[in-house]
């Protein structure tokens, strides 16, 4: 049951988070974003997953040695 209701309130909170993203792209549809506001966005979006990998990594390396005992 708990395993459930965890999948439940996970799924709600991943379908609200796409609600918000659709209504915030609608939205801005007339707004134009020049060559430095996009490469703001990508470097912006690429140091964002490489700090989040790179964080992953030492995470599951620390469990495996056995350093976090």
């Amino acid at each position: 049951m708990k395993t459930f209701l965890l999948i439940v309130s996970l799924g709600g909170m991943l379908l609200a988070a796409i609600w918000g993203a659709v209504e915030l792209m609608l939205s801005l549809q007339g707004v134009e974003i020049g060559f430095h506001g996009r490469l703001a966005l990508f470097l912006g979006i690429f140091f964002s997953a490489l700090i989040g990998c790179g964080l992953m990594a030492l995470t599951f390396y620390s469990a495996r040695n056995g350093y976090d005992q």
